[in-house]
């Protein structure tokens, strides 16, 4: 059996937007386990998205001690033999890949945000590192995103980077 997947991070709200965009629900409703990389900004966010499914979290570097109450700095959870760890900040790119592969050793997949811009290469030791941007603050990005994935049979399908 699959496991579907919506990968989102640095909703920003209120900043960025008032509330999460309709298609985010959409997404989230067709998920089995919401990954939000953080930046969340407000507890509401965490609260909207626990009522569409499951929610594994961190926080990001704009959310306060209420969030960092509720949601750890780094997450872990296998699925389906795929082991995924979650965590908002990775640095500067140059040299991304070497300092995840030295800080993740035990990890398959490695989602992250902070840039707000899509990201999803392999690292020389293997490691999936994925960005699903924002689905809220583009930046200097051309669209808003957020990813979709499955896990199955041990092994993580089907990425896809969704603009809005």
């Amino acid at each position: 059996m699959a496991t579907r997947l919506l990968l989102i991070s640095d909703t920003h709200i209120p900043g960025r937007a008032r509330t999460l965009p309709t298609v985010v629900r959409e997404c989230a409703d067709a998920a089995d386990l919401i990954i939000h990389a953080g930046d969340w900004v407000t507890e509401s966010v965490l609260d909207d998205l626990s009522q569409h499914g499951e929610v594994l979290g961190v926080w990001g570097n704009n959310d306060g001690s209420d969030l960092r109450a509720r949601v750890p700095e780094i997450a872990r959870r296998e699925i389906d033999g795929v082991r995924f760890a979650v965590i908002h900040e990775t640095g500067d790119k140059g040299g991304r890949h070497a300092r995840m592969d030295a800080a993740f050793p035990d990890a398959d997949v490695l989602v992250f945000g902070h840039s707000h811009i899509p990201w999803d290469t392999v690292t020389p030791s293997g490691l999936r590192l994925l960005n699903p941007g924002s689905p809220t603050d583009r930046r200097r990005q051309p669209h808003c995103t957020l990813m979709t994935a499955t896990v199955a049979d041990g092994a993580l399908r089907d990425v896809v980077l969704r603009e809005l």
